[in-house]
């Protein structure tokens, strides 16, 4: 999976703290992060850009409502703009 971030502007650094926090709980889900890159390029683009290996559309389900992830929302709602989330082949 590929995952776009925008955060709110002035709050990239925010944004990132939030993502350090929920991207933790991953793990518990057998979901690993291949890679996080923080942009640069302004607003116009992703702040920040994701790739993970999830094993099955149930453990992102599960890893999605885990109860630690939506006790964050308000803060997400807070810090991010955009996210875009779609499906990639890797290897």
């Amino acid at each position: 999976m590929c995952c776009l971030l925008w955060a709110r502007p002035g709050l990239e650094d925010d944004l990132v703290a939030y993502e350090d926090r929920v991207l933790a709980l991953l793990a518990d889900y057998g979901v690993q992060v291949i890679e996080r890159l923080r942009s640069d390029r302004g607003p116009e683009h992703p702040t920040e850009v994701q790739l993970y290996a999830v094993p099955s559309q149930e453990l992102l389900d599960a890893y999605l409502a885990d109860p630690r992830r939506l006790e964050l929302t308000a803060e997400r709602d807070r810090v991010v703009a955009r996210t875009e989330l779609f499906r990639v082949p890797l290897g």
